[in-house]
């Protein structure tokens, strides 16, 4: 094993905790969505896709992304529901196959907001909600500003499907803040030109996620650990931001983390780049400096090349090094990286980082995007 290779092994192979949750290594598996459960239920196919990662050393698993139990909250009838008797029945077994398996896991809880086009499955005739009822780059409504009680119907969504991940033997949730959907809709200015309690200035378009936060810490276990997920570029608006400076950040971030945030998984496109100027912190640094809560990392780890959109659009990505990485993790900047397009393409890619068997990782094809391997 080469110096750098047993460098590796030493740093991610640490233990890390997040709430009450004790993860055995620094390596988390990144949502994607992968849209191979037909009625929203995860068969046997998705127990394996999970399962044979956490076999390989995956610490943690961050499922794809999962609709809550709100009628607007998707847009397809193959990507998994987290509400539902057969479809919490097919989590609980994806769930007991992790532990098995020997790594922790918890679903992303989401809702696409405006993202939705009216017509499509699960739920054809709901409409598309969002904080003022705008898609991203649109200048008038196309769909529902939401109303207070349409705000409460999803505020208890996110609570009821917590509470369900709780029961069914899961290690934890994480709250889909980011990309562009309903959570970050409100937190965008954008998106969100209400003037209510929920609109206006950082805090307070920081309030439905605030709430929901809190509605999921009042629903589980004090020990249950709650991630949010966020990010400043959207699907649709990749150079967006929600704050142009720490301080702002730091609005944003600080009524999440004092209504129970656990953790935070700051996303990006590129791990390597400073979020912002005068420092070399990216957005997961920050936030651990802001918050003092851990952090995960993620944003084509283990690639050199091709941009991660452009890999969906068919575009390959050789294996790159970790050599950054694992300068920041020395240096504390955050606490987990993400895994996403490398352990796409090879399930077995933590086993061979913490074997230090890296001339065995394998480029990046988009082919790994339609099967589920």
């Amino acid at each position: 094993m080469t110096a750098s290779a047993s460098r590796a092994a030493e740093i991610l192979s640490r233990p890390v905790t997040l709430g009450g949750l004790t993860v055995p290594n620094r390596i988390a598996m990144a949502p994607m969505t992968r849209m191979f459960s037909p009625g929203g239920v995860p068969g046997e196919d998705v127990v394996s896709y999970y399962a044979r990662r956490a076999a390989a050393g995956v610490g943690l698993i961050v499922t794809e992304g999962t609709y809550v139990g709100h009628e607007s909250a998707g847009q397809s009838d193959s990507v998994p529901r987290f509400h539902g008797d057969e479809q919490l029945a097919g989590w609980a077994k994806v769930a007991e196959a992790v532990h098995a398996a020997g790594g922790t896991i918890v679903p992303q809880l989401w809702h696409i907001g405006m993202v939705r086009n009216q017509g499509e499955p699960p739920f054809a005739d709901a409409p598309a909600v969002g904080p003022s009822g705008l898609r991203i780059g649109a200048d008038e409504p196309t769909g529902k500003a939401m109303t207070q009680a349409d705000i409460d119907a999803v505020i208890g969504a996110f609570a009821e499907a917590a509470g369900a991940a709780e029961r069914i033997g899961f290690d934890g949730v994480e709250l889909h803040g980011a990309h562009g959907y309903l959570l970050d809709q409100f937190l965008w200015e954008g998106t969100n030109r209400r003037t209510d309690a929920y609109g206006g200035d950082r805090v307070a378009r920081a309030k439905l996620s605030e709430e929901i936060v809190a509605a999921v810490r009042e629903t589980v276990s004090a020990d249950f650990p709650v991630i949010f997920r966020f990010s400043q570029w959207k699907q649709e608006a990749y150079r967006a931001r929600l704050a142009e400076t720490p301080e702002e950040l730091e609005s944003i971030l600080a009524p999440l983390a004092a209504a129970g945030v656990d953790a935070f998984h700051a996303s990006t496109r590129r791990y390597w780049v400073p979020e912002f100027d005068d420092s070399d912190l990216n957005l997961a640094g920050w936030t651990k400096k802001l918050t003092g809560k851990p952090t995960i990392t993620v944003g084509s780890v283990g690639l050199d090349g091709t941009d991660f959109l452009k890999s969906f659009q068919g575009e390959s990505a050789e294996v790159g090094d970790l050599d950054n990485l694992l300068d920041r993790f020395e240096r504390d900047e955050f606490d987990m990286v993400a895994i996403g397009r490398a352990l796409l393409q090879d399930p077995e890619w933590a086993r061979k980082v913490l074997d230090g068997r890296f001339d065995e990782l394998a480029p990046y094809s988009p082919a790994a995007l339609k099967i589920l391997s």
